[in-house]
């Protein structure tokens, strides 16, 4: 029988490339449907994509640059957080570091650019 909890830190998880720049997925699928938890190290030439199902929340942890969501452009400070709905193009742009919460978790099925 598994443990009703999952303990890892950012060391444990090697960075894995996305669309944004690099993403440590702490906390996948694998663990629960329910959501996914990432540390994600943005790059500047990050790449605008959608989701069909998937609901993102970025917290930013380090760094400033903007968020293009559509036709908007959003100013990204540490402390930020943004909840980014399906169907919505985005991109990150800047030298940034965020969490990246997943609602429902993570499927890289369901990236679209």
């Amino acid at each position: 029988m598994s443990k009703g909890y999952v303990i890892r830190t950012r060391a444990d998880v090697p960075p894995v490339p996305c669309p944004c720049g690099a993403s440590r997925r702490i906390i996948t699928q694998l663990d629960t449907d329910k959501a996914s938890f990432h540390v994600v190290d943005i790059r500047q030439d990050s790449r605008k994509h959608y989701h069909k199902k998937l609901t993102e929340i970025y917290y930013v942890l380090e760094g400033e640059g903007r968020l293009e969501a559509d036709d908007d452009v959003v100013p990204l400070k540490p402390g930020t957080t943004v909840m980014i709905k399906p169907g919505t193009r985005h991109r990150a742009v800047g030298k940034l570091r965020i969490v990246n919460v997943v609602v429902p978790a993570f499927d890289e099925k369901d990236e679209h650019f």
